[in-house]
């Protein structure tokens, strides 16, 4: 689950590595890894079974374990800044740290069941779900982790992830084999409601873009979106029938390009907002539990854990900020853009120029001849996401960023 956002609104020259090969790391474990959560490019944690924590500060290059102090299963680990984070896992048990790790501190959760998910609305208001023995358990803070109380989840299978879009509006996804389930709060918890849904599988994981659009994972392959806030739910083809226990989108404010992972190291890729699915090579048949993203200057790094210590990682794609003089030629407003944007042109000698417009994947969607200084380009036909704007003329070719963003 992503927990952090960015959103791209500089025009930039840049390329895109959409096909770039999954790599493994060497995690220096063997106990299946539950959770990830990466703080800035190069600081990330992961978590999992034996009560272990191991910590990269180098983009996972290299992994050291940190001291939990139990034995139990750690099933998700969730960081407010760079210093303060919170581990949540089997018999109640929820770790603090607030120095990177380097102490972690045992919190009173008042329960003993499993727990499965934590997420913080901010510094202070956070969630925790699970259960087990009692179906699903919520609990809350307002105090950064000092006291947390129980809510009612009104649901008799245990959750499995909870996800907040602002301070009152929240998910929490679950199920138990063929009974899945998805709980929405609008009060910060006070009272959760059970939401229709076009399944009965259990529901692994849960992400929103904004409070309108989210997306749901779960048994069998089953991958749910709604576009109205939970109103509707719509079934998605993910072309996998393999357990998704893993979602993630790259936060760039839009759903447009995400990942959903899940057993037999299936790794299912969208670059539509969840409406088609694709399937991308892993390199293993492990089954892979929690993806999250690290981004530095538009460089988008994911992070996928799974069994047997397994981390995979991949740049889908790269942004440079270093722009050439050439570059300031040509100019493109607005980006983002929302049916169509201005290129213009800087030296008015330029003319008979060919603007070709590229998705994410690389494949060519527009091309045009560009005669004037000033042109408007229509892009209303095209689908949100981020696009490499392509300007070729008789002795150079410039390319730039173009966020199409409604």
């Amino acid at each position: 689950m992503i927990k952090n956002t960015f959103i791209l609104c500089v025009i930039i020259s840049f390329s895109i590595n959409i096909n770039a090969q999954w790599t493994s790391l060497s995690s220096g474990t063997t106990v299946d890894l539950t959770s990830v959560f990466f703080t800035d490019p190069n600081t990330g944690y992961a978590v999992g079974l034996e009560g272990t924590i191991i910590k990269t500060t180098n983009g996972g290059t290299s992994w050291s374990p940190q001291t939990s102090g139990t034995t139990v299963i750690l099933n998700d680990v969730f960081f407010t800044d760079e210093n303060t984070g919170y581990i949540v896992g089997g018999a109640g048990i929820i770790l603090k740290t607030t120095n990177g790790g380097s102490v972690w501190t045992p919190l009173t959760s008042g329960t003993t069941e499993s727990l499965r998910s934590v997420y913080f609305v901010d510094a202070n208001i956070g969630y925790i779900v699970g259960g087990y023995l009692t179906g699903g358990v919520i609990f809350k803070t307002t105090n950064g982790g000092t006291t947390w109380t129980p809510q009612t989840s009104g649901v008799n299978y245990w959750l499995n992830a909870v996800y907040f879009t602002n301070a009152s509006t929240g998910y929490a996804v679950g199920g138990e084999s063929t009974n899945g389930r998805i709980i929405k709060t609008v009060n910060g918890g006070d009272t959760w409601t059970l939401q229709t849904i076009p399944t009965n599988y259990a529901m692994y994981s849960v992400y929103f873009a904004n409070a309108n659009t989210g997306l749901a994972v779960g048994n069998s392959g089953k991958i749910l979106k709604t576009t109205n806030g939970g109103i509707n739910w719509e079934d998605q083809s993910s072309g996998t029938g393999n357990v998704l226990y893993a979602l993630g989108f790259i936060p760039t404010g839009t759903t447009n390009m995400g990942f959903a992972a899940g057993w037999n190291g299936t790794i299912k890729m969208t670059t539509d907002g969840g409406e088609t699915w694709t399937t991308q090579t892993s390199g293993t048949t492990k089954t892979l539990n929690a993806i999250c993203f690290a981004n530095q200057n538009s460089t988008y790094t994911a992070y996928i854990v799974g069994e047997t210590g397994k981390i995979l990682k991949n740049t889908f794609f790269n942004v440079g900020l270093n722009e050439s003089d050439e570059d300031h030629l040509f100019e493109i407003f607005p980006n983002p853009a929302f049916e169509s944007f201005t290129l213009n042109i800087n030296n008015p000698e330029i003319s008979d120029l060919i603007l070709n417009i590229y998705n994410i994947e690389g494949r060519l969607v527009r091309s045009e001849s560009v005669n004037q200084n000033h042109q408007l380009i229509n892009v209303e036909t095209l689908a949100n996401g981020l696009y490499t704007i392509e300007i070729i003329s008789d002795d150079s070719v410039i390319k730039k960023a173009l966020l199409i963003h409604r």
